[in-house]
């Protein structure tokens, strides 16, 4: 029995090997990209759909992938099915290997040489774990790893990709950058989060105001922005908008 359970144990470890290969398409790829993710779950990490938008859209252009998280406590854990605080203790880089599918980096293994771009899908997890925004808005910390990453790609002058609530990230490390995160009215409900956009006029950025299927191409700074689910959408036009930021990303590689 225990060589029964030992060869289906390593036949699993085999299988979930085999899942690294998943994000890597054969051959030359179109360009190397990066994804530095925050956790597991909307309210505490990395924005699922987002994530897994962004990595549909990436696989169709050929990209390859590689993902990245901080190895660090998450500023809490939340029950989404309550939507409260629980006492648990998770750390972001192994919840976000969950959505890597454990095919994950430190993120201070990153390095801009190494890749043609960077992508950050939003979630709460932008605002609690990569920086402090959410509890500090405007006067906020972005975490040192977070930091060194905008500014090296900046300095690359290699394109940055964020969607959500992720754009606070560049508005506070990237001075006079043209964001988005949707509308600046909340538009009866249609743009919850609405007054961030002020927020990131507060902490030095630009805001665009867009629709969320739409993009913004910082060119001067080679960042692409999208509102994603900052704005109440059905999930297919935030697809597209998610779509729209990969496809311009990939664009501005030259690959």
């Amino acid at each position: 029995m225990a060589a029964v359970c030992g060869a289906r144990s390593s036949r699993f470890t085999l299988s979930l090997l085999g899942t690294r290969a998943l994000h890597r398409t054969p051959g030359n790829p179109a360009a190397r990209v990066a994804m530095v993710l925050s956790g597991c779950g909307v309210y505490d990490g990395t924005e699922i759909h987002e994530a897994s938008a962004i990595l549909v859209h990436l696989s169709r252009a050929g990209a390859e992938v590689k993902m990245f998280a901080p190895n660090i406590p998450q500023m809490h854990v939340i029950d989404h099915s309550k939507g409260e605080a629980s006492q648990e203790s998770r750390n972001v880089l192994v919840e976000s290997a969950r959505l890597a599918r454990g095919d994950i980096a430190a993120l201070s293994q990153l390095n801009a040489q190494d890749h043609d771009a960077v992508i950050f899908p939003g979630g709460f997890g932008a605002a609690k774990n990569l920086s402090s925004f959410a509890v500090d808005g405007e006067s906020c910390r972005v975490n040192s790893d977070v930091e060194r990453v905008l500014q090296d790609f900046k300095k690359a002058k290699k394109p940055i990709g964020l969607c959500c609530i992720a754009p606070v990230l560049a508005a506070k490390v990237i001075p006079g950058v043209e964001v988005i995160v949707g509308q600046e009215e909340e538009q009866g409900g249609k743009w919850p989060y609405a007054g961030t956009s002020k927020a990131i006029c507060a902490l030095g950025g630009k805001h665009c105001a867009k629709e969320v299927h739409e993009v913004h191409v910082d060119k001067t700074h080679s960042v692409v922005t999208t509102p994603a689910f900052m704005g109440q959408a059905p999930l297919h036009r935030i697809f597209d908008g998610i779509g729209e930021m990969v496809s311009a990303v990939i664009k501005l590689t030259g690959k």
